[in-house]
């Protein structure tokens, strides 16, 4: 994935922009950068690789060399940004949160037109730049905006710094959120609304989908209305969006909690209390505790932040590493029990093949798991979440295959909650790790907890529903 900060100030805006991008650290692993534009002196970037370390660690030193009153920064899972460009439009820099799937088509299409390009990453092109250049095609941003909406397969929100502030564009879709914020004297758009409150902003708007926005430290001014349709990611709330963060005015941990106290509700299991999966399983399983009225207690604990999201790494190694060694179990609260846990989805089943091994080793009487999503059954087309090639890394996918010798065989029975397939999906996925029992919250309640309509929600991972 991916998150980005920007800030426009009447005073120095460095601090802010350090800190609320250092807020999007949980979105990203590999790469980050900043940008500062002062008057004057003109433009100030840095970029960093941080899979050896963190954002504060690898800027904080860095900090007094930038200058300026307007700043863009970004944590990213993809190349090295921001992006510098000088072009007809003016200079500017640029931050993205996007994934492409037609580059190569569109690299081609740019090199026949006489265009070239500098940012290379691993031997492959630089998507930010990529996109950069899509923009300078156009007469002014707006209409380079909308030529980036109209070329890409995938989606794109990005942040612009310019001479004369900061253009805030969401994908056309809004399939990835931006908020800004406001206090006196300064505007900030940001991934995540948790970037907001330690620096004394409160949130202004959420940007709507296709939505292009000038920010200058004075007011907002909109460059381009809003589409009439939405598809934002469902799997914000589910998975990689931070407790306190907000989209569309929806609160995450208020989602998941209520997800799970409406499983609580209606679930049948007797089990002696409930535990969360550290961090995103916490509040479901403390909704499940109260809808089932039954006691939460902390049998497994997470480290460190330090650990790497667990299928966040492409090596499969690896991922089984960070997926043992993140977590610990406490023995005194799990011997002899019967235990429920809560947790966020089964990707790959690299964590739960793990934990559950563990939990048994550990003297848990039962281990009984409840998941806040549905089945993933198709990889996502949109948003790049995962760093997974093919939809075979998806447990869902693999057992499918086996049982019709076809992983793309029936995908909408499979899909389909309480069908003779769905069924047979879940129960080979609970037998394969030794759970007691498993069971996934419906589509239906995920969208009823998220609290905006279907139609205004991406849902393609679980169902295969789909706007281009």
């Amino acid at each position: 994935m991916g998150g980005f900060f920007g800030t426009v100030t009447k005073a120095e805006c460095v601090t802010d922009l350090f800190y609320g991008t250092d807020y999007n650290s949980h979105l990203g692993t590999k790469r980050a950068g900043m940008a500062t534009y002062a008057e004057g002196e003109g433009f100030m970037r840095k970029i960093h690789n941080l899979e050896s370390s963190y954002f504060r660690t690898k800027f904080e030193d860095e900090l007094p060399g930038f200058k300026g009153k307007a700043g863009i920064g970004v944590i990213s899972d993809t190349d090295p940004q921001p992006i510098m460009i000088n072009s007809h439009l003016g200079k500017f820099a640029i931050v993205t949160v996007a994934k492409i799937n037609n580059t190569d088509e569109l690299v081609k299409e740019l090199l026949a037109n006489n265009m070239h390009f500098s940012e290379m990453s691993m031997g492959k092109t630089n998507q930010t730049e990529l996109i950069a250049l899509l923009i300078v095609q156009g007469k002014d941003f707006v209409s380079g905006i909308e030529n980036v909406f109209n070329k890409i397969k995938g989606s794109c929100s990005m942040l612009i710094l310019t001479e004369d502030g900061i253009i805030v564009a969401r994908d056309k879709w809004g399939r990835t959120p931006i908020i800004i914020g406001k206090k006196e004297g300064a505007y900030a758009a940001t991934s995540e609304s948790s970037s907001l409150p330690n620096l004394d902003y409160e949130v202004d708007r959420y940007v709507g989908p296709g939505e292009i926005i000038r920010m200058r430290a004075d007011g907002l001014e909109q460059l381009r209305k809003p589409n009439d349709k939405m598809q934002i990611c469902s799997f914000l709330w589910v998975y990689y969006g931070f407790p306190v963060s907000c989209y569309e005015g929806r609160n995450v941990e208020e989602v998941r909690f209520l997800s799970g106290y409406k499983m609580g509700q209606t679930d049948q299991s007797e089990v002696d209390c409930t535990c969360g999966i550290p961090d995103s399983g916490v509040g479901m399983a403390l909704g499940y505790a109260e809808g089932k009225g039954i006691p939460y207690h902390r049998a497994i604990a997470k480290y460190t932040p330090t650990w790497p999201r667990s299928f966040t790494p492409s090596n499969q190694s690896m991922r089984s590493l960070v997926a043992k060694m993140k977590l610990i179990p406490n023995r005194a609260m799990l011997q002899g029990k019967r235990l429920l846990f809560c947790d966020d989805s089964i990707v790959r089943g690299t964590q739960l093949r793990d934990n559950v091994k563990i939990l048994y080793d550990y003297g848990a009487k039962e281990v009984h798991m409840r998941i806040a999503c549905p089945p993933l059954i198709y990889g996502c087309p949109f948003i790049g979440f995962t760093s997974s090639k093919s939809d075979m890394e998806l447990i869902t996918r693999r057992i499918i295959k086996e049982i019709e010798g076809d992983e793309n065989a029936k995908l909408d029975k499979y899909a389909t909650t309480d069908s003779p397939e769905y069924k047979e999906l879940v129960e080979r996925i609970r037998a394969r790790f030794g759970l007691t029992s498993l069971r996934f919250n419906s589509l239906e309640i995920l969208v009823e907890s998220i609290g905006l309509p279907k139609c205004k929600l991406c849902t393609h991972c679980f169902d295969g529903s789909s706007c281009f």
